[in-house]
This record gives structure tokens, sequence and C-alpha cells, in this order.
């Protein structure tokens, strides 16, 4: 779903700043009300001021991945313009997945809302804390079907995710749930 009027008022206000990256966000939930989880994630990037939401994908209901005792996730993309680098942005997202009652106790385990830097331009980046791109994305459907939502103007990623989407198992199990009218999630007006 992309919503050029919040990205347009957005950018009014950030045009000064200093050159931007695009940045592509995967955002999970499988705990409490998992769809208000996701729009506080999105609220949450939004308030840095050097981060502005550009598109968002439609929201995938999904079953889990890895460890199975546990909801199914709703799942979406979010992509972001921001001049952070990509280890400041990944700390601002720790940040919301922690003030949103986040806690790690399984590994792939069930949470109120993850947050994953999956690609940031051309970003090329591998840290102990942070790998850009994502190490696991091309093997996720319920990162990829969202992925390819927010992907217009990148042929070579449209591409790149079909090819992968097409190997995969269990992309007939993302289903699409929902959109997220962003203006009034925001609460920015329709106007």
């Amino acid at each position: 779903m992309t919503d050029s009027g919040a990205g347009q008022q957005a950018a009014g206000r950030r045009s000064d700043r200093l050159p931007t990256k695009e940045a592509y966000i995967g955002i999970g939930s499988n705990i409490g009300d998992r769809s208000l989880y996701l729009t506080e994630a999105v609220r949450g990037l939004e308030h840095h001021p050097e981060v502005e939401i550009v598109r968002l994908s439609d929201i995938y209901e999904t079953e889990p991945v890895g460890y199975a005792d546990q909801g199914p996730f709703l799942n979406m993309v979010a992509v972001v313009q921001t001049s952070l680098s990509p280890s400041s942005l990944h700390e601002h997202m720790k940040r919301i997945e922690d003030r949103l009652g986040r806690v790690r106790t399984i590994r792939n385990g069930p949470r109120t809302v993850d947050l994953d830097l999956l690609l940031m331009d051309d970003t090329e980046l591998r840290e102990p804390e942070l790998i850009v791109p994502h190490p696991r994305m091309w093997e996720r459907a319920f990162v990829l079907v969202p992925l390819q939502d927010v992907s217009q103007g990148r042929p070579h990623l449209i591409a790149s995710i079909a090819a992968h989407l097409d190997t995969l198992d269990g992309k007939e199990g993302v289903k699409r749930w929902s959109n997220i009218n962003w203006r009034n999630a925001s609460g920015r007006s329709e106007s």
C-alpha cells in the first residue's frame, strides 16, 4: 500500500537534512493486539526526526516458522527514507521493540513485535548485532510477499523476490489479512 500523502508531508519537514537512504523494515507480531503492535511500530519508526515512512505493504497472516508452539503472526514491510546509519536505525528499531514489550526468551518464539532491517539501498554490512541484507530474508515467504508489495521501481529486487518465491515452500500460507490506513493510524488528516 502506498501512502504518498504522509510521505510528502514528512519529506517537506525533512528535506533540509542529510542525504537519505531507502531502508526496508520487516515488522511482525503474534501476541496480543497484533495489528495495534504493527501500527505502534510504524508510529515509532516515524517518530524519529531522521526517519520518514515512504510506503507500507499490506498486512499478511502467517503460521510461525521455527518454534511452532505459538499463535500466527501478522507481518508487513515498511519502506523508510533515513539519514541514519544502518546501526543507528537498528538501534532505533530495538528501542521500539523494547518500548512495545518485546521479550527475548525463546529463539523465534512469541513476541509483541519484531522489527528486522531487511535492506538499506546497496548497503552490505556484517557486524555482530546486524547483517544487511538480512541473512534469512530470501528463505522466508512471510518476508518476501510483503516485500514484493513495496518494491516498486526496483526491477532487480522484484525479479529476485519472484525467483526466490518460486522456489519456496509455504508461500501459499501467507494470506493477505488487511492493509494499514497510515494517515488515520499516524494521526494525520485525510485531506
